[in-house]
């Protein structure tokens, strides 16, 4: 994204996801979130997005939006980063989303790995895929980001390891040419995923939850992509 582009929407008064940029209407729930929550004033600029690269600038008037400016398109990574997980404990997948949404990671994946605690029921998986996209969408507001995530899973190691790094202690440091990694549960990879995967990087010398070590994963796939 160009640094004119970038003050435009980390500038603006409320950022807020729209099902169509060419004709943004604010729903219910997100003219409460900015014209009562964030207070906005008329005629402050809010920016609008569909989560697909495509925004514009608008301002408030008397509780919606006017349209302030022409469409802008920021187009996706030439290289897409990808993070998978094997799914943690509690809230920990929410927290996840969140922080990966806020830092620009293109697809995140949930893993049930070979020695994973954490199993989603398949009856409930349409239910915690909502959840999950709403996280995103709440994180991509906040974060002034144009591009949704894809949220993926739960899916086999097995299925997911073949042509992916994994991260494993003592391995190489991640660098420039790595743009998907992968988040082994608590008890760490089986033998048979290790042989699975491509390669491995390290994230550095303590051992990290899973949480923590998505999160660093995806600031150093980012930073090495510029």
């Amino acid at each position: 994204m160009n640094p004119a582009s970038a003050d435009v929407l980390r500038r603006a008064a409320a950022h807020v996801l729209v099902d169509d940029v060419e004709a943004p209407v604010l729903s219910d729930e997100s003219a409460v979130h900015v014209f009562r929550s964030r207070r906005v004033r008329n005629y402050e600029v809010i920016t609008v997005t569909d989560g697909a690269g495509r925004w514009r600038r608008c301002r408030a008037h008397d509780d919606a939006i006017v349209i302030d400016g022409d469409v802008m398109a920021e187009s996706r990574r030439m290289n897409p980063i990808t993070v998978a997980v094997a799914i943690p404990k509690l809230d920990r997948p929410e927290w996840i989303v969140q922080k990966l949404t806020e830092v620009g990671i293109d697809r995140i994946v949930f893993l049930h790995a070979d020695r994973s605690v954490v199993r989603w029921d398949p009856n409930r998986t349409d239910k915690r895929a909502a959840k999950l996209r709403r996280v995103a969408a709440e994180a991509l507001q906040q974060s002034r980001g144009v591009w949704l995530p894809e949220i993926d899973g739960p899916v086999s190691s097995h299925t997911f390891l073949p042509g992916a790094i994994v991260a494993e202690p003592g391995a190489r440091s991640l660098d420039s040419t790595d743009h998907v990694v992968a988040i082994g549960p608590e008890g760490g990879w089986s033998s048979n995923e290790l042989s699975l995967a491509t390669d491995s990087v390290s994230l550095g010398s303590r051992v990290l939850r899973v949480e923590t070590a998505a999160l660093v994963a995806a600031t150093l796939l980012t930073a090495h992509a510029g």
